[in-house]
């Protein structure tokens, strides 16, 4: 009983910290032709609240293997929700970041999509890597050789 108490007392603190901002990104057709528009959209909540007044959206957009990224910023439309609508000339396997700060937050999620047939998509070895570089920062059966 005295713990429910204290959590009870926490959670009306001012001090408490504010629950995360969460990014839905939704990308309609995920599957579209050459030329044919494409319709991005974030929708930023936290909480059970809407966020209409993030800092900053922008989308980064890039052809799988291109150097080229393409980056937007993106007003809000409605509802807690940032829209892009965007044309793809050149078939292929493209990936979206959605970069969104907001409430002194930063949420980045990614996404592919394919428009016309699809072109070699790019290796994700992001965690491969972060676990390289964390095996060679400290390996313990180095130590003392």
């Amino acid at each position: 009983m005295l713990t429910a108490t204290a959590c009870n007392k926490q959670a009306e603190h001012p001090n408490t910290p504010p629950e995360m901002i969460e990014v839905d990104l939704s990308i309609n057709p995920e599957n579209a032709k050459p030329n044919e528009p494409v319709v991005f959209e974030a929708k930023v909540t936290q909480g059970k609240e809407v966020v209409t007044d993030a800092d900053e959206v922008v989308f980064e957009i890039w052809r799988a293997k291109d150097e080229k990224h393409t980056k937007i910023e993106v007003k809000h439309a409605e509802n807690g929700i940032y829209r892009l609508e965007k044309n793809f000339p050149k078939e292929g396997t493209y990936y979206i970041i959605s970069h969104v700060t907001a409430r002194d937050m930063h949420n980045m999620p990614k996404k592919e999509f394919v428009v016309g047939k699809p072109s070699e998509p790019e290796i994700n070895n992001e965690k491969e890597s972060m676990d390289e570089m964390n095996m060679e920062e400290h390996d313990p059966s180095t130590e003392g050789h």
